[in-house]
């Protein structure tokens, strides 16, 4: 009796319960969605690839532009270091033609002394144009306070005419280059008396 009520029990099961999935099937359309989404991370690997093949190429073209760029820096700083004085030297070509043809007109029989002393008063005057040109300015600084920056001092004389560390006169002619010194002034200073002690003040 009671496998006949068994039975009878299986066969009034609802045919939804007959046809709910056991555990571990896949329902319908379950697979076409995976499918779906490893067909999307693929696409997108693949998208992420070629992306990071560009950016890798747009860093080596980075790359090559940058090295070129700084060979042209390195060649351009090197012919600016040995090129820099070309237009000076240019215009010191015209002096030392002038020089050259004086020092002939000198070596000559009979050579005008009055006529010399005019061609280096030309030479020396196309200098001065050329060294204002390029801003190389002279310093004489005669009468002036000392200044251990800008002068040199090869003596100190006493004068009773001048104050102590004046500049009372001038041996050779300092330079600047703008505001940068060339070349010191050779100076000789006045000093005070005997009896006044004193000399070249350092702190000048």
């Amino acid at each position: 009796m009671a496998n006949e009520q068994d039975t009878k029990h299986q066969e009034t099961e609802s045919p939804e319960a007959a046809q709910q999935p056991t555990d571990g099937e896949d329902q319908p359309g379950q697979g076409q969605e995976a499918g779906e989404s490893v067909a999307e991370l693929r696409q997108q690997l693949e998208e992420a690839r070629t992306k990071a093949e560009e950016n890798w190429n747009q860093f080596l073209r980075a790359r090559a532009e940058l090295e070129n760029v700084r060979r042209r820096a390195e060649r351009d700083v090197e012919q600016a270091h040995k090129y820099a004085i070309e237009k000076l030297a240019t215009e010191l070509l015209s002096v030392k033609d002038s020089l050259e043809m004086g020092v002939q007109a000198a070596n000559e029989p009979g050579a005008d002394v009055a006529k010399l002393r005019e061609g280096s008063e030309l030479t020396l005057k196309m200098m001065n144009q050329l060294m204002e040109r390029f801003s190389i300015k002279p310093m004489n600084p005669q009468g002036e306070k000392f200044d251990p920056e800008l002068h040199e001092a090869m003596a100190a004389q006493e004068s009773a005419e001048h104050d102590p560390n004046t500049v009372i006169h001038v041996v050779q002619k300092g330079y600047v280059l703008h505001d940068r010194l060339l070349r010191p002034a050779m100076v000789i200073v006045a000093k005070p008396g005997n009896g006044s002690g004193g000399g070249i003040d350092e702190q000048a």
